[in-house]
C-alpha cells in the first residue's frame, strides 16, 4: 500500500530537483525528480520524501479532508481495537 500526503510547495531550491513543502505549519525538503513541472504554490502528493504527482487545489483539499476524517476515526476507535482472532471471529475457539 502506498500512502502519500498532499503538501504545498513554498520554495524550489536552486538545484532544480528539490523543493521545500509545507503542511500544517511543518516544512520539509522533498525531491521533485518525478514532478519537474511543479512550481511554487502548487500542491504535490508526497510519498517517502518524493513528489509523485501535481494536484489541483480541489484534489488536495479533498485528500486532506479524507486524512482528517481517518485520523478522527482512528482516535475514536483507539480504545476498541481487536486482536486478529477477535476480528476473524475465532477468539476462544479450540482447534
Amino acid at each position: 500500500m502506498c500512502l502519500a500526503i498532499p503538501c504545498r510547495i513554498v520554495n524550489r531550491m536552486d538545484d532544480g530537483e528539490t523543493a521545500l513543502v509545507e503542511l500544517a505549519g511543518n516544512r520539509r525538503s522533498i525531491s521533485l525528480a518525478l514532478t519537474p513541472e511543479a512550481r511554487v504554490g502548487d500542491w504535490v502528493l508526497v510519498h517517502v520524501g518524493v513528489a509523485i504527482q501535481v494536484l489541483d487545489q480541489e484534489e488536495a483539499k479533498a485528500s486532506l479532508a479524507a486524512w482528517r476524517e481517518l485520523a478522527d476515526t482512528g482516535a475514536e476507535g483507539a480504545g476498541t481495537a481487536r486482536t486478529g482472532d477477535e476480528a476473524a471471529g475465532t477468539a476462544g475457539r479450540d482447534e
